[in-house]
């Protein structure tokens, strides 16, 4: 599973021009299911994601969502599972199918919230346009394969435990 973390002041998603999700401070979630995520990588994802300290306080990276009362706005997005190597057209072979990768974008929305954190969602497999302000800007992308973060801001990054 790969999930593009922002940190924002604010965020929304429309879907043909309503408004179906938007939040305040707090994180957009771009998240990617891959052939063979299970339910236990989704549940890595929500428990780093809420464990994370990535708003600043007596240092530039501090307080988690929760410390600063932020919400977390998810979105489904296959796109990010993109093979570029060959040719000029993104190649998919690796995202999952829409009805597994949908279960598995709800259990990450579900441990979330059972996280105690407030969570706005997009729509699965709509057309969505998201609008987001960055703050910082701060960007992490979360891999997490076998129930494991295996890379926290890409493939050179260090294993790192999904404990805190």
């Amino acid at each position: 599973m790969r999930t593009v973390l922002q940190r924002v002041t604010s965020a929304s998603v429309q879907v043909e021009g309503e408004v179906v999700g938007s939040i305040d401070r707090g994180a957009l979630l771009l998240v990617g299911v891959e052939v063979g995520d299970t339910v236990a990588d989704a549940e890595a994802t929500a428990r780093k994601v809420a464990a994370l300290r990535f708003f600043p306080g007596r240092t530039p990276m501090d307080l988690t969502l929760a410390e600063v009362g932020g919400s977390c706005l998810v979105v489904s997005q296959f796109t990010l599972l993109a093979s570029l190597r060959k040719g000029n057209r993104p190649g998919f072979d690796r995202a999952e199918a829409p009805e597994p990768a949908a279960r598995l974008v709800d259990v990450v929305v579900s441990a979330l919230r059972s996280a105690g954190l407030t969570v706005a969602t997009g729509r699965f497999g709509a057309d969505m346009q998201v609008a987001l302000v960055n703050d910082g800007p701060v960007t992490f992308v979360l891999e997490v394969h076998g129930g494991r973060v295996t890379s926290l801001t890409g493939p050179s990054a260090p294993d790192v435990a999904t404990e805190t």
